[in-house]
């Protein structure tokens, strides 16, 4: 049985949207939001968002759209 490897970015969105089912965050909110909350690790994740074309004035509800990822060309 193959174990299916989940993509970074599917666990940081499922985090993001638990964030949003909170009240922690509100979807209009833009991604660098994020930053506060994602600390020491933040600067990986922006790199990340921005190699997917984010900019971190982009409302997180557009990061919670995307629904694959993927990093091949």
């Amino acid at each position: 049985m193959r174990q299916q490897v989940i993509h970074p970015m599917v666990k940081m969105q499922r985090q993001v949207h638990s964030l949003v089912e909170s009240n922690i965050l509100k979807p209009t909110d833009s991604l660098w939001k994020i930053a506060f909350l994602y600390g020491d690790e933040w600067p990986h994740w922006k790199k990340e968002l921005l190699e997917f074309d984010f900019t971190m004035q982009d409302p997180v509800s557009a990061f919670l759209e995307v629904e694959a990822w993927d990093d091949e060309d």
